[in-house]
């Protein structure tokens, strides 16, 4: 028969894919200037095109941004880009008008890290085997939790939405939401701020079972229409204690914008060095069998 091939290192869970987080933010030429310009990302040139909400494209997932009063993820963003070098030169460049922000970064051996201008925490990597073939994408979230809840929420994980979850040392909670996706619960003995509203949104195979354990436990917010819901309360599946806050947006997969294409712009082109056929980048590298 051949070659052997560990069949399980290929499986996902229920969770099938982290599609956006949502942050709202004050000012859309600041985000303009942060994201577009400075990260190199692109705005969804379908939908949400006005001056009350963008949604940009990082790889296959996007960052959700409606106008109101900033909202700031407790933890951080793992990004993957093509060239961190790059990244560097148009942080530089727009390091001037996001002065009088929150903004900065600071460029390591493996990784840059950048604030947003509010204080969002993005750490943003080259690509590289621990993402997999992904050049361009969101590869976790990071949440601070308070100490003695990480395990109940990857129980909750595990046992609500029936997703993959690893634990390490009790601490840590991993929950893959996608091919090289993650969530990561890491316990913190810090004053953490209060839940200001952020959510995120994710794709289900198995919809109306999680939906059922939510219901029966009174965890259900919103019944957005019949492919979506809203849980806010993250506890522990066993006793019900609520161990964190985060909004999840649920989708099935039979969602009219479930495996819509985003366009991702090669942002190292430009009017006065372009190259025809480069204008877009792929989120994956290719796939070598």
């Amino acid at each position: 028969m051949g070659d052997t091939f560990d069949r399980s290192a290929e499986d996902l869970g229920n969770i099938v894919g982290l599609e956006h987080v949502n942050v709202t933010v004050p000012d859309q030429r600041l985000a303009i200037l942060f994201y577009l310009t400075g990260m190199g990302f692109t705005r969804d040139p379908f939908l949400m095109t006005g001056v009350m909400n963008m949604w940009v494209n990082i790889g296959r997932s996007q960052i959700h941004m409606p106008v109101k009063k900033p909202q700031v993820i407790r933890g951080h963003t793992g990004l993957v880009i093509p060239n961190l070098t790059s990244l560097v030169d148009r942080l530089e460049l727009v390091q001037g008008d996001l002065a009088d922000t929150k903004f900065d970064f600071t460029k390591s051996n493996d990784r840059v890290d950048v604030i947003c201008p509010w204080g969002n925490e993005f750490r943003v990597y080259a690509p590289d085997p621990q993402f997999g073939p992904v050049q361009l994408g969101v590869a976790y979230v990071e949440y601070k939790v308070p100490p003695g809840t990480a395990d109940g929420i990857g129980r909750f994980y595990r046992d609500i939405f029936d997703a993959a979850v690893s634990m390490e040392s009790q601490t840590v909670a991993r929950i893959s939401v996608g091919s090289y996706q993650e969530f990561v619960f890491r316990e913190t003995d810090e004053d953490l701020p209060a839940y200001d509203g952020h959510h995120m949104q994710f794709y289900v195979g198995d919809f109306s079972g999680p939906h059922e354990r939510l219901k029966e436990r009174g965890l259900i917010t919103q019944e957005s229409n019949q492919y979506q819901y809203r849980c806010v309360d993250i506890v522990d599946p066993d006793t019900g204690e609520k161990l964190y806050e985060l909004e999840h947006e649920v989708r099935s997969m039979t969602h009219p914008l479930y495996g819509r294409t985003f366009i991702n712009r090669n942002p190292d082109q430009t009017n006065r060095a372009y190259g025809p056929g480069y204008a877009e980048v792929s989120w994956s590298q290719p796939y070598n069998a």
